[in-house]
């Protein structure tokens, strides 16, 4: 017992299993490669159409396809072997990275109309939404099987933060690359780190399956892991509570607006502004692997929430541009303590045969929120300008949480224990 005890303090202790590390390689290439992608797409399609409410649709063709297959593929990856459906998943995004590398590529698109270049980035993205609905439960399990489950809270704390190096460096160095190589070469660094990952996830053995067949229809296997979700009430208002946070408080749909027309800071200023929000995260993170979350975890949640929701109330009434950055780093600190809480529920509550399922529910709630918030903020732009949507969510972000305050007992309670 004192051994076990000794390797839950050590805060290395996840990183000296060999195949966690090149698990947190994976999880930085990816994140680094898709947060990349996403601000050079970004800012192509405001380039080519200087209407916010196209940045919006680029959310929208992700989150379509993403929530709407969420809960078959938590079903599928639940069945299936996880090492193989993350290498599936990663030679999916090569191939749209290949794809948006061409249509990057001004000389090539010459001639093309620029509806028809805007629809085939947008094709594209769908296609990203629909790897994405298998990616995130394939991680979630995998992470599941590499580390001893007195470590998950560790594994988690490693794992997010490998996730906002990444967020931090891939719109940074986007913006960069933009302004050094242009859209089109910014892009053969994204399909560089995707092959980083396919060769990390070759180093990593297949692991065994561990989906009980109990003779349910197709119907009940799909729709378990909502009901699982739906009985454990801490699970289901964290990601309540998140989903509705970022759907309403989200500003990166508004950063290249920001950037171009409010700040006047360019592409290199538009970096700044994408990766500042992870820095502050990354920090946060970073501190937690030694000093973890022990003490009203459930609390401590809801004063991080509300603390983000502030800092985009502030991000959207500033002109300056040092102040518009302190705002999004410290929504970033706030948001790193959100997602070490929301994760290491998931890990510690979710039975080995239902992660792909659970995870699903998950992404429905948390992740594909971004992309329903990106539309949602274009939308809200078109209609009321940028400053008054962005500052009219962070509003509606406190909102949610004095009501989840106030109707949740079981947050309020929450403890944390492996």
């Amino acid at each position: 017992m004192e051994s076990a005890d000794l390797t839950r303090n050590d805060p290395y202790a996840a990183l000296r299993y060999r195949e966690f590390q090149f698990f947190l390689v994976i999880r930085f290439a990816l994140i680094f490669a898709l947060a990349m992608q996403f601000s050079i797409v970004e800012w192509k399609v405001y380039m080519l159409t200087r209407n916010p409410l196209n940045l919006g649709l680029i959310g929208l063709a992700e989150f379509v396809p993403a929530i709407g297959l969420a809960l078959f593929a938590g079903n599928i990856v639940d069945k299936t072997e996880k090492r193989g459906m993350v290498m599936k998943c990663i030679a999916g995004y090569l191939f749209t990275g290949t794809g948006l590398f061409l249509l990057t590529w001004d000389e090539l698109m010459a001639g093309i109309p620029k509806n028809s270049v805007l629809l085939m980035i947008y094709l594209l993205v769908f296609c990203g939404g629909i790897i994405r609905a298998f990616t995130s439960p394939s991680n979630f399990s995998l992470l599941g099987l590499l580390v001893p489950r007195q470590l998950y809270p560790n594994a988690t704390t490693w794992s997010t933060s490998a996730w906002q190096i990444g967020a931090i460096a891939g719109p940074a160095l986007g913006g960069l690359s933009m302004h050094w190589l242009g859209v089109h070469w910014s892009m053969l660094l994204v399909l560089a780190f995707v092959l980083l990952a396919l060769y990390c996830i070759l180093q990593i053995s297949p692991k065994p399956i561990h989906y009980k067949e109990i003779g349910e229809t197709v119907r009940q296997r799909l729709t378990k892991g909502l009901r699982f979700v739906w009985d454990t009430k801490v699970l289901l208002n964290a990601m309540a509570l998140d989903m509705f946070a970022v759907l309403f408080g989200g500003s990166v749909a508004m950063m290249t607006i920001y950037a171009n027309d409010i700040l006047h800071v360019g592409p290199v200023g538009f970096g700044m502004m994408r990766a500042a929000p992870a820095v502050g995260s990354f920090i946060t993170l970073f501190l937690l692997a030694y000093k973890p979350i022990v003490t009203k975890p459930g609390m401590k949640l809801l004063l991080a929430v509300f603390g983000f929701g502030l800092c985009i109330i502030i991000f959207g009434i500033s002109k300056n541009f040092v102040l518009s950055l302190a705002a999004l780093f410290f929504s970033g600190i706030f948001d790193g303590v959100s997602v070490i809480i929301r994760q290491t529920i998931l890990q510690l509550k979710t039975p080995d045969d239902m992660r792909g399922r659970v995870s699903s529910v998950s992404s429905i709630f948390v992740g594909s929120s971004n992309e329903l918030g990106s539309f949602e903020s274009g939308v809200a732009a078109k209609l009321m300008g940028p400053v008054v949507s962005v500052v009219f969510g962070g509003c509606m972000t406190l909102g949610i949480v004095i009501t989840t305050y106030i109707i949740s007992p079981a947050m309020r309670k929450l403890e944390l224990k492996p």
